[in-house]
């Protein structure tokens, strides 16, 4: 594709440019005024087209970001306008969470005024970049009107057994002083504040979402095609199932059994040791019954193990580390004796917290084994062939084979230190011995669940949602804590819990949250017994606010209830939905399984919210993420200033496909500008009239006309917004040529490019084009123009531009008729003067055609 500036050098460059601030207070004025672009009500005929972008976080004003995002939805949401779509294009804020809480803080003010001053502030900015956003329907996660339906879906989901409490080893941040979900875990450190990570155990409140981890999993088969490879896959890691058995291990002096999960339960004869995860209670137990010596090692080593974050633990590369506890567990399959030893390469919440150690054969404890000089059994001969008939392995008494091979002797584990993880037959595992691994796992599967010691199952990366934290702004818990322990949900009639005034209160991160020392807030009484009792003091994950909203966008006033479910039913799934890819696993997957706790409910009739995803790139400068903190940003409101709203939206349209990053030294925005200016200066020359006839004029602007009519809608559904960009230049410059050729502007032809010129430019830049509508006679909007459709009849090329090599070499480019025939082609390529002279007096070999796009003249020498 060619560069703007390339575009742009077809044609004088008109200095005298119109004034695109004055052009965009005029077009932004009317919209207003005529609300252009609310959604049809119920009573609208048109078919239906939900475009929902991520909503914004209100940290300031817009920047690049915002105004990549926003004006891709944007391009969308126009497009099925202009296609007869009734469409949905609503905006809110994500408007709870630390920044905010943080940022009040340093000032010593209430949150409520730093978020509302800023979502001000943005609003005007969207209405400045002149986003065709439905007005009507604005939402701010902060507010008590949508809050309070936070607070319903946490008691539904309560009564449906989805909400519960527990203790357990959480993720601390101490910076922000509040836990985090797994999710919110990048690298080992906060996603907010970039503060190390520790290990806390605290009673906390989630979501069961692992009870929809099957579903989760295999619906994303719904969205293959519509959401990008790169999300689905990262939505399948996280989730992370796995497939295998319980096994039940006695441990000496203990009665109740320790259950491992495994997907090799084939291996069970060759674990040589035992592993439990140090910070589970399991280990703590086992510990607090060792030698004094072995105790006062285990206390040291946990300590150690709790600065040090998940990430780091499950690292590869890391030294094992480990104590043994001088306890065994019973091998159930053999009865051998296993050591027992706590290792910080389990963790807790994998699993039971607990694994059999098959060293031969993985290669972490493989790893460990060699650390600690623990012996290991190879169990899968992984140099016997796995098809065909099973081998015959002669085996001693004890059934192990006589002779296991040269080849496998060279692989031994312990010598070589790589695990033997790929297929083979199984050896020194008894009954099972001879078996490939999928017979294996089955019989010893068969074996555990015979003998009461295993069964079938299946495990999860997953982990339940942790949806508590310990600050103040946030949707308050609907829970209450009664004396005697009992935890009470508050009446839906009492909704919504409102955030008391921050007066007195200290919002400052101390570990518990600021809500426990308001006192006159956190006493009340059970309206049910009048039984004294204390709110839960913690809110909730703003994630929890992302989760539903594009739900409530539905019924955005409604004080009744979260959303209509027959507004629901007219307008869900969304169809397109547009943000960064930075969000593929949290939002969305928590957005997912919200979705199918409601469609449970029977609320609404769909079980995926998003039927197609867009995921736009990042927009950078010099190749580094703009910053605050580094300094590196362009500022939105400067761009704004110096270039108007529409050249922002065309550079940024033009710099490259949606999805790939974007350095902002490819964003033309004065280039952008002067061909704004040009689309323009044709619209201001058109000389034909109003309801002049399409018919006639220069044929080869309308065959362009029309061609750019029949690509257009597969650019935009492709998200090619680049090529369209390129497409609308190409357009330009061919009018421009008419227009100043000997046609001249009275050409209908001329009029017909105009105006697809204004109805196409509306996607990208809409004050333009608004602008070039008027002029051309047309009464506003041009936003809600029926979009044209090609003419079969001009599509059919005349003519076609024939490629004549010689020796593998362009010597030609020939005009000839598209229908032209082979001889033909060949006849005229033989005949031109430049073909001659270059094949001079070498014979000709070959002469391959491909009419009537390609002649190739093969010759010796």
């Amino acid at each position: 594709m060619r560069s703007l500036s390339e575009n742009l050098s077809t044609s004088p460059v008109d200095e005298e440019t119109s004034s695109a601030h004055a052009i965009q207070a005029k077009w932004q004025k009317y919209w207003a005024e005529n609300e252009t672009f609310l959604t049809g009500g119920d009573d609208d005929t048109r078919p239906r087209r939900y475009v929902l972008a991520m909503f914004p976080y209100p940290s300031g004003d817009l920047h690049m970001g915002h105004a990549e995002n926003y004006l891709y939805s944007d391009i969308v949401a126009r497009f099925w306008r202009h296609r007869g779509h009734n469409v949905l294009n609503p905006i809110g804020w994500d408007s709870f969470g630390l920044p905010a809480e943080n940022a009040a803080i340093r000032q010593g003010a209430d949150p409520r005024e730093w978020t509302y001053q800023n979502i001000a502030q943005q609003k005007q900015a969207f209405r400045n970049y002149g986003v065709s956003f439905d007005w009507s329907r604005v939402l701010h996660t902060s507010d008590p009107e949508y809050y309070r339906w936070n607070q319903w879906l946490f008691l539904k989901l309560h009564e449906r057994g989805l909400a519960y409490r527990k203790k357990s080893a959480v993720n601390w941040c101490p910076n922000d002083q509040t836990v985090l979900a797994n999710e919110q875990v990048v690298d080992g450190r906060c996603d907010r504040c970039g503060a190390e990570v520790v290990k806390k155990k605290l009673t906390q409140w989630y979501f069961k979402i692992t009870d929809y981890a099957d579903r989760l999993l295999d619906d994303l088969n719904q969205l293959e095609g519509f959401w990008p490879h790169k999300v689905l896959q990262m939505q399948r890691n996280w989730i992370g199932r796995s497939i295998g058995a319980d096994v039940d291990f006695r441990i000496e002096g203990r009665d109740e059994p320790v259950t491992v999960f495994s997907t090799r339960p084939d291996t069970l004869h060759g674990a040589t040791f035992f592993v439990v995860a140090p910070d589970s209670d399991l280990a703590s137990e086992i510990a607090a019954d060792a030698p004094d010596e072995v105790r006062a090692r285990f206390q040291k080593y946990l300590a150690d193990v709790q600065k040090t974050t998940d990430v780091d633990r499950q690292a590869t590369d890391r030294p094992k580390t480990g104590v043994f506890l001088e306890r065994y567990a019973i091998n159930p399959v053999n009865g051998e004796k296993l050591p027992v030893w706590a290792a910080d390469y389990v963790l807790a919440d994998y699993g039971h917290g607990a694994v059999m150690a098959v060293p031969a054969h993985d290669q972490r404890d493989l790893d460990f084994a060699r650390a600690f000089d623990l012996p290991v059994k190879v169990v899968v001969d992984t140099t016997a062939p796995i098809t065909g008939a099973m081998p015959v392995i002669e085996v001693d008494e004890e059934g192990v084979p006589i002779d296991t091979g040269a080849a496998l002797d060279e692989q031994n584990p312990a010598s070589t230190g790589i695990a033997l993880t790929g297929e083979g037959r199984m050896i020194n595992s008894g009954a099972l011995n001879g078996l490939s691994k999928r017979n294996a796992i089955a019989r010893a599967i068969e074996q555990l669940e015979s003998t009461g010691t295993g069964r079938a199952a299946k495990n999860y990366r997953l982990r339940d949602w942790l949806i508590s934290r310990q600050r103040f702004w946030g949707t308050p818990i609907p829970m209450l804590h009664a004396e005697d322990g009992r935890i009470i949900p508050v009446p839906e009639d009492q909704l919504p819990v409102k955030l008391p005034s921050v007066e007195g209160l200290d919002l400052k991160p101390k570990g518990s949250s600021p809500l426990g020392a308001a006192e006159s807030w956190v006493r009340t009484v059970d309206a049910e017994s009048g039984d004294p009792v204390l709110r839960d003091p913690d809110t909730m994950d703003t994630f929890v606010d992302s989760s539903w909203y594009f739900l409530r966008f539905l019924s955005p006033n409604s004080e009744t209830v979260a959303f209509d479910p027959k507004q629901a039913a007219r307008w869900s799934p969304v169809d397109s939905y547009i943000g960064g890819v930075e969000h593929a696993i949290l939002h969305l997957l928590y957005a997912r399984f919200i979705t199918k706790v409601l469609f449970d409910m029977g609320l609404i009739d769909f079980t995926e919210p998003f039927s197609n995803l867009i995921n736009q790139g990042m927009v950078l400068l010099d190749g580094a993420k703009m910053s605050k903190s580094k300094g590196n940003l362009v500022l939105f409101e400067e761009e704004l200033d110096a270039y108007g709203a529409d050249a922002l939206r065309v550079g940024l349209a033009f710099a490259g496909p949606v999805e790939d990053d974007k350095d902002w030294a490819d964003v033309s925005t004065t280039g952008a500008q002067k061909f704004l200016a040009r689309a323009l200066r044709i619209a201001n020359e058109v000389a034909s009239p109003v309801d002049v006839v399409f018919a006639g004029g220069d044929a080869a602007l309308r065959r362009a006309t029309h061609k750019l009519l029949s690509e257009a809608p597969a650019l935009v559904e492709q998200t090619k917004f680049n090529v369209l960009v390129a497409r609308l230049m190409e357009l330009a410059n061919i009018t421009r040529k008419t227009i100043d050729g000997a046609a001249g502007a009275a050409d209908p032809a001329v009029r017909e490019a105009a105006e697809t010129l204004a109805v196409m430019l509306d996607l990208i830049a809409p004050h333009t084009a608004e602008e070039m509508w008027e002029i051309l006679g047309h009464e506003p909007s041009v936003g809600l123009v029926a979009w044209r459709s090609a003419d079969p009849a001009l599509l059919v090329e005349d003519t076609v531009t024939a490629v004549v090599q010689v020796g593998g070499k362009v010597r030609a480019q020939l005009e000839v008729p598209a229908r032209i025939g082979e001889a033909d082609l060949e006849a005229l390529a033989r005949a031109d003067e430049r073909v001659i002279r270059s094949i001079g007096d070498r014979e000709i070999v070959k002469v391959v055609v491909r009419a009537p796009k390609i002649v190739s003249i093969v010759v010796k020498g």
